[in-house]
């Protein structure tokens, strides 16, 4: 979100400075890694339309840099026909005119090149506005831009304090080597620090809670191979229900799929354990859902490969993006809590995170969704009428 930030600022002909506490590119947050997916298909009415203007600029950004991060294919969501998330998502598909399809298991069989079983009293939606994003190349590619367009890029600098101006007026930024920067504004995109960042600096509490997750690729059994890869039209795909499973086809390594359940462990960010697995039961729900879903045409002995990630978590699973406030009034912008899912909405976040830093408001979106006051008086955030997609510590444990 920060370095799609950048690239709006900087596009626009503003000086920007773009700090990391890591190296650039590295692999020990939320944007690293191959593959994440694009899809317009959310319980929630308002995200579709920052899928459908991250879509347009995905394609005009890796336009300018020359080449491809978003590989398009169709997004397949499955699941229960009475699981109250499935049905939003259908609702919201035709409130939001996003283009899809209704399919029973018999259709499901015949709609992909790979057999895809499903049980008879499930659904799915088919849509076409779906993909892959390259994560790692993605992020890359708005840090060049922006260094293009005159950005000052720095990384290796932890922001330990961030404070008014009461002499210039502006943000006096200090880093942890020492070194002190001035801006007329300021955005915060820490990740999973941010409620670390934003407690320290402000004393606010952020109700964002670091949480360990594992992304696992599967074995494709020989001779299959062409059925799941993304040349071959094999969609993105989500399976609603307990647990919550999604995945990606094969594309970024040869004879693998990505599968793997969204859910994960708190965590502290800066001691986490770099879990590769969920718990034991998990695991076993994980593989009887392959089973169920692709017969014997995926190895289910395990995972050939797994990484650790981190997501930033709130109660309500809904972006925080909103002004710090307090002394600083409109100086601060905060963006977090992306919580698992928004990095396919990183070209829309930066644009909008642009607009509040330059001008106080977003142009063409309303973001009373994502304000920090939701919570006031209200731990859990926005009420919604489906069930939760995210398992935390319990269910990931075991």
């Amino acid at each position: 979100m920060g370095s799609s930030t950048a690239y709006h600022l900087s596009k626009m002909g503003y000086k920007v400075a773009l700090f990391d506490q890591f190296d650039f590119l590295h692999h020990r947050g939320s944007s690293h890694g191959e593959s994440r997916t694009l899809r317009a298909t959310y319980p929630e009415p308002y995200y579709a339309a920052l899928v459908k203007e991250s879509l347009t600029l995905w394609e005009q950004v890796q336009s300018e840099i020359g080449y491809k991060v978003y590989f398009p294919t169709p997004q397949l969501d499955m699941g229960p026909s009475d699981d109250t998330s499935l049905r939003s998502v259908i609702a919201n598909c035709g409130r939001n005119s996003v283009p899809h399809r209704i399919l029973d298991a018999h259709q499901l069989l015949r709609q992909f090149p790979a057999r895809i079983d499903m049980p008879e009293n499930w659904v799915a939606v088919v849509s076409k506005i779906g993909g892959v994003i390259k994560t790692t190349k993605a992020v890359s590619m708005f840090q060049t831009l922006a260094v293009k367009n005159g950005a000052v890029l720095r990384d290796g600098m932890e922001v330990r304090e961030i404070e008014r101006d009461d002499e210039r007026g502006g943000v006096l930024v200090s880093t942890a080597n020492g070194e002190r920067f001035w801006g007329k504004k300021c955005v915060v995109t820490a990740g999973a620090w941010m409620k670390k960042l934003v407690g320290r600096v402000a004393k606010v509490e952020i109700p964002i809670m670091p949480l360990e997750t594992c992304v696992m690729y599967w074995r494709i059994k020989e001779g299959h191979e062409a059925e799941f890869a993304i040349r071959s039209g094999f969609p993105t795909f989500a399976s609603y229900g307990e647990p919550y499973i999604y995945g990606t086809p094969s594309l970024e390594y040869p004879e693998l799929i990505k599968i793997a359940v969204h859910g994960g462990r708190p965590c502290d960010p800066d001691r986490r354990k770099w879990a590769t697995e969920p718990g034991p039961t998990v695991l076993e729900s994980l593989k009887e859902w392959i089973r169920g879903r692709f017969g014997d045409r995926i190895d289910t002995s395990g995972p050939v490969m797994a990484q650790s990630c981190m997501y930033s978590m709130t109660p309500d699973e809904d972006f925080v993006i909103d002004f710090l406030g307090g002394d600083f009034g409109k100086d601060v912008v905060i963006a977090g809590g992306f919580s698992g899912h928004g990095f396919k909405m990183a070209p829309a976040v930066g644009r909008i995170l642009a607009d509040l830093a330059i001008s106080g408001e977003a142009k063409g979106v309303d973001l009373k969704h994502f304000e920090m006051r939701r919570f006031e008086g209200n731990p859990k955030g926005n009420v919604k009428d489906f069930g939760d997609q995210v398992a935390f510590s319990a269910a990931f444990l075991n």
